[in-house]
């Protein structure tokens, strides 16, 4: 038997101090956090309107309203569109994503209705991603909305769901919680009609602690939107709408804002360590890499491998110092917020139980060194050669 060696460098998945120590810009937040505290305005100041304004440009939207977290940014988006009012109203979601997704639905009154991924399978197939082939099959007469999710940082196909929406005359929110920056066909994510972002402290544009927004070029819908994150009142106790209170603070848009001119670079950082991961780690059985749709620049907010394995090789690789994580363990549908009135019978998303057994994320981010990739992609070769008397 031979004697386990000792990790020569540890990888951990995702830390926060990290990215703001190798990024250097701790002074930069600090002084913001700071400038905030000084200026006695901490809620709806020019913190948040300086930010609502740069990030609704940098997604090529006429409008942003910052909120107080991705989920509240979806249901409200929901809410704005009059989703929930009617009895037995249905949204579509992918039945593989976080549950955040289907949690905006059910908070509206509405239920979740899920659509397949297309089916896991041969190495290169795109299988995270809601398939716009199986839009057709889910629609109901009480289908009120789509809400495409542009999973792990790679934009869903939205001129697809667009055509299959204008069709059926519904509307389209993308989940754009893990894709700032993305782009499909040349557009950012969020240019077209309504988006909503999360900022968790996680995410490619992270704030220090929650936070969402959405973008639209409607202003119609950004009014209602404003109205609804202040308790449905834009004039001090004069409420027109049953709104919410969901308000992105001065503290957290002042972050925001010294990060956003840097969320390019630190996407690129993120693009090139996926090309060396998919690069090394091609040849290896056992293991499905993500797929790039060609119209797709995915911002890579998770590298997510496939393995039937999949447990096997989180062994090794933490025993090799490497964090890794799942995304997502457990599918929505099987959880128990949903077990007790699933939208669909459980056999009629085999694809989202399968992404559930077999989903691995390698660590990734723009704080990463060369060294602790070089790290990753040995221990996972290492590993992953492991698998092969196991096929």
């Amino acid at each position: 038997m031979t004697k386990q060696t000792r990790p020569t460098i540890q990888v951990p998945f995702y830390d926060l101090r990290d990215v703001h120590e190798a990024m250097g810009i701790q002074p930069q937040i600090e002084e913001a956090l700071l400038r905030v505290a000084a200026s006695g305005r901490y809620l709806l100041g020019p913190e948040l309107a300086a930010f609502e304004e740069r990030f609704a440009d940098y997604c090529g939207a006429a409008h942003c309203v910052a909120v107080g977290s991705g989920l509240d940014a979806l249901q409200l988006t929901l809410r704005a569109l009059g989703v929930g009012e009617g009895e037995g109203d249905e949204v579509m979601v992918p039945s593989h994503t976080y549950i955040a997704t289907w949690l905006a639905v059910s908070a509206c009154g509405a239920t979740p209705a899920p659509v397949e991924p297309g089916e896991p399978g041969r190495r290169g197939a795109d299988t995270f991603l809601l398939s716009p082939d199986r839009l057709e099959a889910a629609l109901t007469p009480r289908t009120k909305a789509v809400m495409p999710v542009h999973l792990y940082g790679h934009p869903a196909d939205l001129n697809a769901v667009q055509a299959f929406a204008d069709r059926h005359g519904l509307p389209v929110v993308e989940d754009a919680a893990q894709a700032h920056g993305a782009r499909y066909r040349g557009r950012r994510v969020g240019s077209a009609y309504a988006a909503a972002f999360s900022f968790y402290p996680g995410k490619n544009l992270g704030a220090l602690g929650d936070g969402g927004a959405v973008v639209t070029s409607d202003a119609e819908l950004a009014d209602r939107l404003r109205l609804l994150r202040n308790y449905g009142s834009r004039e001090k106790y004069r409420h027109e709408l049953r709104g919410v209170n969901s308000r992105l603070d001065e503290l957290q848009a002042a972050v925001l804002s010294v990060k956003l001119p840097l969320l390019d670079a630190w996407n690129t950082r993120r693009q090139e360590i996926a090309a060396r991961y998919t690069e090394a780690l091609a040849d290896l059985p056992g293991i499905d890499l993500p797929a790039v749709a060609e119209w797709a620049e995915p911002v890579w907010h998770q590298y997510v491998l496939r393995s039937p394995h999949r447990d096997h090789l989180q062994h090794r690789l933490a025993e090799a110092g490497v964090e890794t994580l799942l995304h997502y363990p457990v599918p929505v549908h099987r959880s128990g917020a949903y077990a007790a009135r699933r939208p669909r019978p459980a056999d009629e998303l085999p694809h989202a139980e399968r992404l559930a057994r077999e989903v691995l994320s390698l660590p990734i981010g723009p704080h990463l060194s060369d060294a602790a990739v070089d790290a990753v992609i040995v221990a996972t070769r290492s590993a992953a050669l492991t698998l092969t008397g196991m096929e």
